[in-house]
């Protein structure tokens, strides 16, 4: 599967690295644009902004009549707005750049993750969105560290240069493949948007939300954690235990989730994040936090393509504006997740406390996730009036 699914993952591992890597190169870029660090930090606003809204509303225009060419679109957008970031002589520019590539990885993220779903079979679907997941936790763990580690070596530009070079090689490869990709349904943009009124998908995207802000959203917040709790030398450890479980659990889950199911595996993969968040919150102890950061990572990577899973079954028709609503509002999430740890921090919450404001979330996400795999409209009608026909 790897071999047909392989330049997809490759985009999907330079929007991984692209969406955190900014974090790490604030200062570098403040400095050499002459503003402020809150400043630059608006940029990574304006991407999940420009992600969030570019996915629901521009991926089915662009996809109609061809997968290909909607994939070539997605990654010349996501790389010429990497290109002027690498290149931005001043902080108009910069900002600009971030809305072109968050524009570019919000039709990126929904149409990989839908073709992939569509080239494999029913039996190796979970499999394949897992692929699409893994690239993105891949992006994470091992592109931001050494996009950092080239920032202090050559500079923040050259870091950029690293998340264009990577969906270069990714289009390159899109564009030379000699099979056809699949072609996927497109609807009108108001059709896609009265599936929000389907009570699962709605509650799905609440729930994708939810994991949002107690997953990735938390994640900003690992190395002040630590230190607050006695655990400074242990940070930089944390980080790495934290991608790596994701990308394991990214790997991994592929095939017990074909194999059980997502109705099975998504309560079960919510309450792990739960309990290792509850255990953080309680626990000073370093052996504690290296089990739990890990497991933490690899349930907030593998709830992505497991509610995936889940919110496509007999909805295959209309996958591509699900996971464009579904990855949406887990951007959004991380965003307000970050957002609202910075507020508590502000107003005299302890770093050490987040993982328990965290963990609340989480509670709240596993009652839905609950709800969602248990209640009636977990599995829609095979066939519906509304399925929109695929342009041919």
């Amino acid at each position: 599967m790897i071999g047909r699914l392989w330049p997809l993952v490759a985009a999907t591992t330079s929007l991984g690295i692209d969406a955190y890597v900014l974090a790490g190169v604030l200062p570098q870029i403040a400095d050499s644009l002459t503003v402020s660090v809150a400043a630059i930090g608006l940029g990574v606003t304006a991407f999940t902004g420009a992600y969030a809204l570019s996915g629901p509303l521009l991926s089915g225009p662009l996809v109609a009549g061809s997968t290909k060419r909607a994939l070539a679109v997605a990654l010349a957008l996501f790389n010429l707005g990497n290109l002027v970031t690498a290149l931005a002589p001043g902080i108009a520019v910069f900002l600009t750049a971030r809305v072109v590539a968050g524009s570019g990885a919000g039709v990126l993220t929904a149409v990989a993750t839908a073709t992939a779903a569509a080239m494999a079979t029913d039996r190796e679907r979970g499999r394949a969105m897992a692929l699409v997941t893994f690239g993105l936790s891949t992006g994470t763990v091992a592109g931001v560290p050494v996009g950092m580690l080239i920032g202090r070596w050559a500079g923040w530009r050259w870091t950029m240069g690293l998340v264009v070079a990577i969906g270069a090689i990714s289009m390159a490869a899109v564009i030379a493949r000699r099979a056809p990709y699949p072609a996927i349904a497109v609807a009108r943009i108001g059709e896609n948007l009265r599936l929000l009124r389907t009570p699962a998908i709605a509650a799905g995207v609440v729930l994708a939300f939810l994991l949002g802000v107690a997953s990735l959203g938390l994640y900003t917040y690992l190395v002040p954690m630590a230190g607050e709790r006695g655990l400074a030398p242990w940070a930089f450890t944390l980080v790495w235990l934290w991608g790596i479980g994701g990308v394991a659990g990214a790997a991994l889950i592929g095939r017990p989730l074909d194999a059980l199911g997502s109705r099975r595996l998504l309560p079960a993969v919510v309450a792990v994040l739960a309990l290792t968040l509850g255990a953080l919150s309680l626990s000073d102890q370093a052996a504690v936090w290296v089990v739990a950061v890990a497991l933490w990572g690899a349930a907030g990577w593998t709830s992505v393509p497991v509610l995936q899973h889940l919110l496509l079954q007999r909805r295959q028709r209309r996958a591509m504006a699900i996971i464009a609503f579904q990855m949406a509002a887990m951007y959004l999430g991380s965003a307000a997740g970050a957002a609202l740890g910075g507020r508590l921090l502000d107003h005299g919450t302890s770093a050490g406390a987040l993982p328990g404001w965290a963990g609340g979330t989480a509670l709240l996400a596993l009652a839905l996730a609950w709800v969602i795999t248990r209640g009636r409209t977990a599995h829609p009608p095979a066939r519906t009036q509304s399925d929109p026909t695929p342009v041919p």
